[in-house]
């Protein structure tokens, strides 16, 4: 049996930040020996009793009423992470085999990486996995849909000189699998999201890292039309999370009444009140606080299928219903004018439920920002051990330690990296893609 990356964490150095294919994944995966991936061809159980124990990750995927592909089908879309357990993996949002639609996707395929080759297949909630098994916090349940991936190769990296953007002899690859949940309530309250974060660039700068990533506070998140006030959804938060340096920016009732239902002789601005942008601040420290390694990507989604709504029992409201709804009448009407809502729904002729594979608010038009990658690993070990949150880094692996590889260099410098955003030109929908996504 082949097993998967040991989701080393390779240190690269710096990256970037700003708004702006999936190939059938029909083969057993190759890369370097000891950082290889399997594919299972099984159902569920079969694969977890040939090829290691299931995870928790690895049942939480079922078909909706849309949906054609069976749980024995999403099966054969599994890798085994370091920790001997099966983890469900990206797959295309219809089965080349079959034909058959998941009804959600994953954002780009891994195998047109730079990285994949180091990396394999990322095992969608192997930091999670960690933290269960260790005593640094309860465990974060997530659900599968909202892991996504993107990557680029050959990145030309830049700083900033007198308003203007300078390029440098630089450039990277870099992949992220960022969980990202538009969908459901849970990022509402919940500030703990699966990250893996991995970069490799021509100055020797690497780095290849997996964790817990805080956003912001537990129970609580910005309002994203605004950036500045900070919304309590009265939700409990699920136990053991902390409070981070990112930050959730979330649009709320609030940012749809302001931007998307409007008068007559204006437009909707869907891009002020429904975008949605999660700004990430990671560290690997060690027990007495020395940094490591920090990365910030963010990750941003131009159409969540929820907006947030504390007023509401699920706190939540469903951004197709915006496209029916009328606030007072005559010429001081309001409601959604252009965009989305007018194509999406063919002028008004289609009322679309929330889940409607033909809702144009599914969560697949997305961004990430490349930003900053900063080493302070001057001849350190390029292997370290973590707790799933990226703390308590030590050279000796310990129980429920995620290992993590950084180049043994420092990269600090005396200005940052201008960001860089990709993926706003990828589309990820079609193939009956539709929320919960």
């Amino acid at each position: 049996m082949r097993i998967a990356p040991s989701l080393s964490i390779v240190v690269l150095f710096a990256a970037a930040c700003a708004p702006s294919d999936g190939s059938p994944h029909q083969h057993t995966p190759t890369a370097p020996t000891g950082l290889a991936t399997i594919t299972a061809t099984d159902p569920v159980a079969d694969s977890a009793a040939r090829h290691g124990t299931a995870s928790h990750a690895l049942h939480l995927w079922r078909p909706g009423a849309s949906d054609t592909c069976s749980e024995a089908v999403h099966a054969r879309y599994t890798v085994v992470g370091a920790d001997g357990r099966v983890y469900p993996t990206w797959h295309p949002p219809m089965d080349p085999q079959t034909g058959c639609r998941f009804g959600h996707e994953h954002g780009r395929d891994p195998r047109g990486s730079a990285l994949y080759a180091e990396i394999g297949d990322v095992p969608f909630g192997y930091a999670a996995e960690q933290a269960m098994a260790s005593a640094t916090g309860g465990m974060r349940h997530e659900d599968h849909v909202g892991h996504k991936i993107e990557w680029e190769n050959d990145v030309q990296l830049h700083y900033a000189q007198n308003g203007q953007r300078v390029p440098f002899d630089v450039r990277c690859d870099w992949l992220t699998s960022f969980h990202q949940g538009t969908h459901s309530n849970d990022a509402l309250t919940n500030n703990t999201h699966e990250l893996h974060y991995h970069v490799r660039c021509t100055d020797g700068t690497r780095l290849h890292a997996v964790l817990m990533s805080r956003l912001g506070q537990p129970g609580r998140f910005v309002r994203a039309c605004d950036k500045r006030t900070t919304v309590d959804p009265r939700l409990a938060p699920q136990s053991g999370q902390l409070a981070g340096a990112g930050t959730r920016f979330i649009p709320d009732r609030q940012c749809a009444l302001q931007h998307i239902l409007v008068r007559s002789g204006q437009w909707s601005q869907y891009s002020l009140g429904l975008y949605e942008d999660w700004l990430t601040a990671s560290y690997l420290r060690t027990a007495d606080g020395r940094e490591v390694a920090y990365f910030d990507p963010h990750f941003a989604v131009f159409n969540p299928s929820r907006y947030a709504d504390p007023a509401q029992p699920t706190r939540l409201r469903r951004t197709i219903d915006l496209c029916d709804e009328r606030a007072g009448s005559g010429s001081r009407q309001r409601r959604a004018r252009g965009g989305a809502c007018e194509w999406g729904t063919n002028y008004g002729q289609l009322r679309l439920s929330w889940d409607d594979p033909r809702s144009p608010f599914n969560g697949t038009h997305r961004e990430v920002y490349f930003n900053q990658t900063a080493l302070d690993n001057a001849n350190g070990p390029t292997v370290w051990y973590t707790d799933a949150y990226g703390g308590n880094a030590s050279s000796t692996p310990f129980g429920g330690a995620i290992r993590q590889v950084v180049a043994a260099v420092s990269n600090r410098r005396p200005w940052p990296l201008e960001s860089q955003a990709a993926g706003a030109d990828r589309r990820y929908g079609g193939s009956g893609v539709h929320a919960p996504n």
